[in-house]
């Protein structure tokens, strides 16, 4: 009896310890795997890799309804994130272009972080994509300047122009600037554009960044 239970009790340990060893956002991409299974994904579809501003964007479809697109944006991503896992993101798929929305979460965790940093994880992220897929489009959508996270805009204003260099330098490539569509008349962010929280965007703000996205969507 007591070796039954002392081998229940270290299976309960194993599992324990199993779980608090799983990778944040983990959970995420198991549930990316298992929409997969259940339904084949297109071939040369836009695959819209990223943060929140993506995952939200749940009826991105109705926005594009000539597009076939696959969205696997998952919540609080950081470019660190989307880096780690690459493969589980990349690999299933075999697209025509790829979006990237991600960087501002990168910042929100660490409000001390260089725009190079960022930068710099971006373009390991682009190299990923670039190995995978030579000749496919890649565009990255600019980081917005959500009113909640107002003290880090000049991080993200910096990284943005960075990488709107970088990205200009590059074949099959192109940055996607959403700022100005979000501006009034007077230049300022339209907070009517963000939900309560003012950081994830209303129908209207995501109406606003498909006028902007559509000419670059293949």
């Amino acid at each position: 009896m007591k070796k039954i239970l002392s081998a229940f009790l270290m299976l309960v340990f194993a599992l324990s310890f199993s779980q608090e060893k799983k990778p944040m956002f983990w959970e995420d991409i198991q549930h990316f795997k298992q929409l997969d299974r259940e339904h084949t994904p297109p071939e040369n579809a836009i695959l819209l890799v990223g943060s929140s501003s993506f995952t939200k964007w749940t009826d991105v479809d109705r926005y594009f309804p000539d597009k076939h697109i696959i969205n696997r944006g998952f919540g609080g991503s950081r470019l660190t994130d989307l880096n780690y896992y690459a493969n589980d993101l990349l690999s299933p798929y075999q697209p025509k272009q790829i979006i990237v929305y991600c960087g501002e979460n990168d910042f929100a965790d660490n409000d001390k972080l260089k725009a190079d940093a960022v930068v710099e994880r971006f373009k390991t992220f682009y190299q990923k994509i670039r190995s995978r897929f030579p000749k496919v489009e890649i565009d990255f959508i600019s980081i917005k300047y959500s009113p909640s996270r107002e003290k880090l805009w000049p991080q993200m204003k910096e990284a943005n122009t960075k990488i709107a260099a970088f990205m200009k330098k590059q074949p099959h490539a192109g940055f996607i600037d959403i700022t100005k569509v979000m501006q009034d008349a007077e230049g300022k962010v339209r907070k009517d554009l963000f939900v309560e929280d003012m950081l994830h965007m209303t129908p209207e703000g995501y109406r606003l960044w498909t006028s902007v996205m559509d000419p670059y969507m293949k």
